[in-house]
């Protein structure tokens, strides 16, 4: 199966930590949702990652694929279903490739708020494994 990554899981090294088998594939984007950061997370020191519909916004994100046992372990550091829940999305590449994936959703639409610089930098790193920054 295809995951959908964004935020701190397209950092490489927090991937291999919590779902050491996800092969990485391709860079994709997520049409009519934006990036936002909400709630409040103790061990990220501030609001987390998630997405929010919005037309005619979109989220980079990567595709890895996964096993049945690999989302388990995902659920597990996501909080699953308590903190995240998943969608069903599809995404493209910029060659035109289409991707059915299963990404993760607050569980939980809170009020917006703002990521730790600790929690950001995590992210940017994802953002610079897969060169887009």
């Amino acid at each position: 199966m295809y995951y959908f990554a964004y935020a701190s899981n397209m950092n490489r090294k927090q991937m291999k930590e919590h779902c050491p088998e996800a092969v990485a594939k391709v860079v994709a984007t997520l049409p009519n949702f934006k990036l936002i950061f909400s709630g409040f997370s103790r061990g990220r020191k501030g609001a987390e990652a998630t997405i929010r519909g919005s037309k005619g916004d979109k989220v980079i994100g990567a595709v890895y694929e996964i096993s049945e046992a690999g989302l388990r372990k995902l659920d597990k550091w996501e909080e699953y279903p308590v903190n995240y829940k998943h969608l069903n999305v599809r995404v493209f590449t910029d060659g035109g490739d289409v991707y059915d994936a299963i990404t993760y959703i607050k569980a939980a639409q809170q009020e917006e708020g703002r990521a730790s610089p600790e929690y950001l930098a995590v992210i940017q790193q994802g953002y610079r494994d897969w060169g887009i920054i």
